[in-house]
């Protein structure tokens, strides 16, 4: 049975189709068909099949293999693995998350959830990525309803395997009770279909958390300054996501006492770019040390225009400072160019208009500019 079973996963996923009347009926091998009987191997070694077949480590197998010493074959660990298709890589992936999956029954399990998936459109690849990516919620024959309510959710296959990455964790939760209602919050909170699903695509816990407590981060990103409906809500709701209320209310203060911010000037800041409270406290210092005290730019101005704040220092903000000053000194800079526009602009943009139009009369920018990308300060950069 273990021959036919491999036989008929290998047909779903790396074989042609099989006609049938419907798309989800998956054409079973006759039952005339040999099936020879398998026997014990009593020179299987489990150690030795999870490192040169699963590509495990030598330390890793050792410390696994306690956990399939029940197994004296390879047959049914090579039926799952040669039926799903997957990848040297996605096999030692699978086998690393969830070292049952090798158990797990082909044709009363993995079977009807291919077919169910094929279904609904999934190719024999993106089915392979799915369950290297999330095999312990695979074997559940649920994930076929749960992958079916998603797929439209997240708007595509690639949108819901990348969150999965991260963890699979909403995979496992309960579509009516808790999935739905969460939904359904967030759209009456004037989020669109697009932003619900950026948001679960950064923020996937989002989806399985109790729908309080995504209640809760509603009122928090609505006391920070972004009410419900404005554009900047879904990054209000990323940026507090799992931060409790003191930590948020913490936040808020330092960039006020860092950024010599008033209660408006704060309130406006993080209201235009709430992913300033993500950034860290050293970030934030090193950052506001550069611009108020070496650009010489005015707290305010910073306050109306903190996307200069999840810029790179040492990539974008330094940089950037550097060619502006010297543009300055040599008499290069058109008038009304401010240090804001030079770091907002695109990398391609920024070398076409600050870097490019002066190859003759500064044959070296380009050059020292790339250098201070990486850290270096050339001698032309270093003003008095």
């Amino acid at each position: 049975m273990l021959h036919l079973r491999q036989r008929v996963l290998s047909h779903l996923l790396s074989g042609p189709p099989i006609p049938s009347t419907s798309p989800l009926c998956v054409q079973r091998l006759p039952s005339t068909a040999a099936v020879p009987a398998v026997s014990p191997n009593p020179s299987f070694a489990v150690e030795e099949y999870l490192v040169s077949t699963c590509g495990l480590t030598r330390a890793q197998a050792l410390k696994a293999s306690a956990r399939l010493s029940h197994l004296k074959s390879p047959a049914k660990p090579d039926a799952v693995l040669a039926g799903l298709g997957l990848s040297a890589a996605d096999v030692a992936t699978l086998v690393a998350k969830d070292l049952r999956f090798l158990c797990a029954g082909v044709e009363r399990t993995l079977a009807p959830i291919v077919d169910g998936l094929t279904g609904l459109g999934l190719s024999r690849s993106e089915i392979a990525r799915l369950v290297s990516l999330a095999p312990c919620k695979f074997s559940h024959r649920s994930v076929v309803s749960k992958v079916e309510y998603y797929l439209p959710l997240f708007g595509s296959i690639d949108n819901l395997l990348r969150p999965l990455k991260h963890g699979s964790g909403f995979l496992g939760s309960h579509l009516e009770r808790v999935v739905k209602p969460n939904v359904k919050l967030l759209a009456e909170c004037r989020l669109g279909a697009c932003d619900i699903a950026k948001l679960f695509i950064h923020e996937p816990r989002m989806l399985s958390a109790k729908p309080g407590r995504v209640l809760a981060l509603v009122a928090c990103a609505e006391r920070i300054g972004v009410p419900r409906g404005s554009g900047m809500f879904r990054q209000a709701l990323q940026a507090v996501s799992y931060l409790s209320e003191d930590k948020v209310t913490a936040k808020v203060d330092y960039l006020k006492k860092t950024f010599r911010w008033s209660d408006t000037e704060v309130r406006i800041a993080v209201s235009k770019c709430p992913v300033v409270l993500r950034c860290s406290k050293d970030t934030l210092q090193r950052k506001s040390e550069f611009l108020i005290s070496k650009v010489g730019l005015e707290p305010a101005r910073i306050a109306h225009r903190p996307v200069m704040l999840t810029f790179s220092l040492e990539g974008r903000l330094r940089p950037r400072y550097y060619v502006m000053r010297f543009l300055k000194e040599n008499g290069l800079l058109s008038h009304g160019r401010d240090y804001h526009t030079m770091v907002s602009i695109s990398e391609k943009l920024f070398v076409e208009k600050f870097i490019c139009p002066h190859n003759q009369a500064a044959p070296h920018l380009a050059e020292d500019y790339a250098a201070a990308c990486v850290g270096e300060v050339p001698a032309r950069f270093r003003f008095t």
